[in-house]
């Protein structure tokens, strides 16, 4: 069954299509990438997913499991539960920079716990225990006590991936995670989401604006370009060629410089697009 489903989604701004008319899926237990060239829709997309822009009036339909987060551009009723089980991960962290790491990671609780409790920060022995236990799945128990803004890059992308932890979400939306780090960084935060996505069986869909890190960490990906999907199938599919295919001179920013060149790699997938319909 799939946990994420988005049927025909459509989202304008001021007249011009930002997502037109998606279609895709993700199976439970998948981590699939999501690529594509600036301004291709891929945040846009995440942020829909999420619930937390809604599409076009007869914009379609997005579901997470078998509950509707939105149709035809209204939020369902019960989203706010929905998002509950579903954890994003920012380009920027979205960390409190003056609080604590476990105090920022607890805030995955919230969700979990009566308001009053969250308001004022009151969080069991058990859910602090939850917290640590996060902290170490994701490599930086070390890090509980320290303010967040001392750690790195990297380190506070983790942290927030450890807050995903502790909100028991079963699908994990990572929008750009690892725009904004250096290559090290980068590959500690891919790992980390592998790690969990094969150890604990959560779902992650993961935009990623170069395609190298898609190769190696995703065994499928889907590829949108101008609003639309363009390609889904196998990352090994996605040659430096193909790319420049499929993007045109845009391909360049989505290629990293040692990316190997796969001459003969298998184009199988979904091709949309009067361009590569009859590739």
């Amino acid at each position: 069954m799939a946990d994420v489903r988005v049927e025909e989604l459509s989202k304008s701004f001021s007249g011009q299509k930002a997502l037109n008319a998606v279609s895709l899926s993700v199976e439970a237990g998948e981590m699939v990438a999501l690529i594509g060239a600036s301004g291709s829709g891929k945040s846009t997309l995440i942020r829909h997913i999420a619930g937390l822009v809604r599409g076009d009036a007869r914009g379609g339909l997005v579901r997470i499991g078998e509950r509707t987060m939105q149709h035809n551009g209204r939020l369902s009723a019960d989203a706010k539960t929905i998002r509950r089980g579903v954890g994003v991960i920012f380009q920027q962290f979205n960390l409190v920079n003056r609080l604590a790491v476990i105090t920022n990671v607890l805030v995955g609780v919230l969700g979990h716990v009566p308001q009053w409790r969250g308001t004022l920060g009151l969080f069991t022995r058990a859910e602090k225990q939850a917290a640590l236990v996060a902290l170490d799945r994701v490599g930086i128990a070390h890090t509980a006590h320290r303010r967040a803004s001392t750690l790195s890059g990297g380190q506070q992308q983790r942290a927030a991936i450890a807050r995903a932890l502790v909100q028991k979400a079963k699908v994990i939306l990572a929008d750009e995670p690892i725009a904004s780090l250096d290559p090290a960084s980068a590959k500690k935060v891919m790992e980390t989401l592998a790690t969990i996505n094969r150890d604990e069986g959560i779902t992650v869909l993961v935009s990623l604006h170069q395609v190298e890190y898609a190769r190696r960490y995703c065994p499928r990906t889907i590829a949108l370009r101008d609003g639309a999907v363009a390609f889904d199938g196998p990352s090994t599919a996605l040659t430096s060629d193909f790319l420049k295919e499929l993007y045109g001179e845009a391909s360049e920013e989505l290629v990293l410089p040692d990316a190997p060149f796969q001459p003969h790699a298998s184009r199988e997938g979904i091709l949309h697009g009067p361009k590569l319909a009859t590739a």
